[in-house]
């Protein structure tokens, strides 16, 4: 309906606005402070962010009740895997500082994320008004297929820097009252964390070569130029 269409175009509005203002921070601070803009680049624009992040679980909901049309495992894959990666190394930064292998690979997954979400909101407003470019077709559904395996190795790096400090200092490791007699090791629950993230990536990756070949077949291609 109308309706519905001019609501998904509002929301991928808003995140093109959160995404745009986040990456040209970046570009910004960098060109300003140069390497040295890297060590509090999450400090800067974390809030916002973490706010475009939040309001992705939407995403979901739109698949659920029916007005997305998108898988949804891979999606619901895709959107926790952010949102608790931007959880887990904001948590981590409060807790030990500005750790400069942290900060570096923290500024790949944004930068990686930010460009391949860039494309899709620019990609899913023009088709909403039933605009298709075809080079922004093109990038959207390739530019995320090498983009995605380097975020998921920047998240893994994050994670495997953060391991000996968890192990050293025990922080969210729990020990459970009585009855239970098992305690829950913080850099285990990491650990199977990278597991899941891997895998994952393999069904997630699959799935963009899918999407690939479905909107960018020889068919549709010709269909869209029409």
């Amino acid at each position: 309906s109308f309706t519905m269409n001019m609501y998904l175009f509002l929301y991928d509005l808003m995140q093109f606005c959160g995404h745009s203002w986040i990456f040209t921070n970046m570009i910004i601070r960098f060109m300003t402070f140069g390497k040295e803009s890297l060590a509090d680049t999450f400090h800067s624009i974390g809030f916002v962010m973490r706010l475009c992040q939040l309001l992705s679980v939407l995403e979901i909901l739109h698949i659920l009740i029916g007005i997305d049309k998108s898988r949804l495992l891979p999606r619901f894959l895709q959107v926790t895997t952010e949102n608790i990666t931007s959880s887990f190394v904001q948590v981590r930064m409060i807790h030990t500082g500005n750790d400069p292998q942290l900060s570096s690979s923290t500024c790949i997954l944004s930068t990686a994320h930010l460009l391949s979400s860039y494309c899709r909101y620019t990609y899913n407003m023009l088709a909403r008004m039933g605009i298709y470019y075809l080079p922004l077709t093109w990038l959207n559904f390739s530019l995320c297929i090498p983009l995605y395996p380097l975020s998921v190795l920047a998240k893994g790096f994050a994670i495997c820097v953060s391991l000996p400090y968890f192990e050293s200092f025990g922080t969210y490791s729990i020990k459970l009252p009585f009855p239970f007699t098992f305690s829950i090791y913080f850099p285990y629950v990491l650990k199977m964390y990278l597991l899941v993230l891997f895998a994952g990536m393999c069904f997630i990756i699959r799935n963009l070569f899918s999407e690939r070949t479905a909107h960018l077949g020889t068919g549709n291609i010709k269909n869209k130029r029409s």
